[in-house]
């Protein structure tokens, strides 16, 4: 069992800036892939970011150079930091994490709300 703590969250005015954060605990060991995905009112999950244990990221397109995903392996942590933030951005985020065998933990999740 893995267990995904969030924070971060919060209000913020457009442009601004938000860096989410999310811990991983229990058995850790067999983590490959953490990364953010978020969910809007009326709309589906969708992926934000991705990066593997040894550093590979992946990003939507909606997010490309003004969001950036970092993961530390030790701590078993990874932070999405979150710049030039438009209102479309308002969701809950939510933290996942993939096992080397395909199964998938996901965290509570985090409201981001970024008013006009």
């Amino acid at each position: 069992q893995v267990q995904l703590v969030e924070s971060g969250g919060g209000l913020v005015q457009a442009g601004g800036s938000l860096r989410l954060s999310c811990a991983a605990s229990g058995t850790t060991a067999g983590i490959h892939t953490m990364g953010w995905s978020r969910q809007a009112p009326g709309k589906q999950r969708e992926l934000v970011a991705r990066v593997t244990n040894g550093g590979e990221t992946t990003y939507a397109d909606f997010v490309k150079d003004r969001f950036t995903i970092s993961i530390d392996n030790a701590k078993n942590t990874v932070s999405l930091q979150m710049n030039s933030l438009k209102p479309d951005a308002t969701a809950v985020y939510y933290c996942s994490t993939r096992m080397r065998w395909g199964f998938v933990y996901w965290g509570p999740g985090t409201q981001v709300t970024v008013s006009s």
